[in-house]
């Protein structure tokens, strides 16, 4: 059996408590202070349980915090791009002692695990926020939910106790158990590929590119929380349902879902998209144009040009670099400004944007911008979701 890649930093870290262990952490836990988190900081707890974040323990105390917003390294020199934390008020911290033990509870108020507090920080909102966004613009989401968040950090390790409910149980895969099906399939390579949005026919392109030279694909829509015009994650999921089963080999294709949250940080999301796809088992991720981008906050290549300064040996994960894809006309095939010698007037290639409004107005994409069977799966969902609240978190 051929050796997978190692987890980023040498260890996939497991925080979960099971056992005897985990009864008496449930009991110790009706005693405590309990702190609720919000979706994002929910999202990260999870993936620090199962080791998507090796190799965090728990959430970075001010050492890691200051090191990977000036320097992208946690205090030991380790490569990391974005930091991982939990905000509570000020009236919250000073209720809080180093040393104390917490309770920390999903959105809804229901327990998942315990920490440790080894540290309570205050951090500047405007620094953070130039560092990991590239602005400080309110426009932009990440810092939005920044200014909105508290103002104190909490340090220390987790120990998780109950799983948040599973929006999609078939496809939620930890880290080792999708190691687990990398080995079964015997995939030597495997590409990664990030998505917030359905495939399309330009995603479907650059999918079967990275195959012609890696053994397995790992499409691994993010799930967690999005802005409110993203497409829900359960109209998506069709979506991925539809075109692998019919237009992609079975036998080199693994579906399964990333839980993280959208931050939107462009660049510094890529990287982290990257290490978090090496820890499930990835040696290849694929870094399209615009990653984690949005609005006009980033370049079109700043994703990409951000892994120029790093040492691939470090990062451990080979990144894929792909332009803008379209349809041609002229071509009669799908091709990308690398490979098509004609005008945009032959180019289908249409906006995020443009294909809501077509959705919404009942209008079917054209199939040379997706296939026939994911935009029915679309418009069905959209037509649902115009019934109803969005279903998205």
């Amino acid at each position: 059996m051929a050796a997978l890649i190692p987890p980023h930093g040498g260890r996939l870290v497991d925080r979960w408590l099971r056992g005897p262990a985990r009864e008496e952490a449930l009991e110790r836990a009706g005693r405590m202070r309990r702190v609720r988190l919000d979706a994002r900081e929910a999202a990260d707890l999870e993936m620090i349980g199962d080791g998507a974040l090796s190799p965090l323990t728990g959430f970075m105390g001010e050492a890691d915090y200051r090191s990977v917003l000036a320097e992208m390294r946690l205090a030991g020199g380790l490569l990391w791009a974005l930091p991982v934390t939990l905000a509570v008020s000020r009236d919250e911290a000073e209720a809080i002692r180093e040393g104390d033990e917490i309770a920390l509870e999903d959105p809804a108020g229901r327990l998942l695990a315990l920490m440790q507090v080894s540290e309570r920080f205050l951090y500047d909102r405007e620094e953070e926020a130039l560092r990991c966004y590239g602005t400080a613009d309110d426009r932009h989401p990440g810092v939005q939910r920044l200014r909105r968040q508290g103002g104190v950090y909490l340090g220390g390790d987790v120990w998780l106790v109950e799983r948040p409910p599973a929006r999609f149980p078939e496809y939620q895969l930890s880290p080792a158990e999708t190691r687990a099906a990398i080995a079964r399939r015997g995939w030597r390579t495997v590409v990664g590929f990030q998505t917030r949005n359905p495939v399309h026919r330009a995603h479907e392109y650059i999918q079967k590119c990275a195959l012609e030279i890696c053994d397995g694909l790992l499409l691994h829509p993010l799930v967690g929380e999005t802005k409110a015009d993203d497409l829900p994650a359960e109209v998506r999921m069709r979506a991925y349902e539809a075109i692998l089963s019919g237009y992609f080999p079975r036998e080199r294709t693994l579906l399964a879902v990333f839980p993280a949250a959208m931050r939107y940080a462009g660049p510094r999301e890529a990287v982290w998209h990257a290490i978090c796809r090496k820890n499930y088992g990835c040696t290849h991720f694929i870094v399209g144009r615009d990653h984690a981008g949005v609005g006009n906050f980033y370049g079109p290549h700043d994703a990409q040009r951000i892994f120029e300064r790093l040492d691939p040996a470090e990062l451990g994960i080979t990144p894929l670099f792909f332009e803008h894809t379209f349809y041609c006309r002229a071509c009669g095939a799908m091709a990308s400004p690398k490979t098509c010698p004609h005008g945009p007037d032959e180019r289908v290639s249409l906006s995020g944007t443009r294909v809501r409004e077509m959705l919404y107005r009942g209008e079917a994409p054209p199939p040379e911008f997706t296939r026939p069977e994911v935009a029915r799966v679309l418009m069905e969902g959209v037509r649902v979701r115009a019934r109803g609240p969005s279903v998205e978190t």
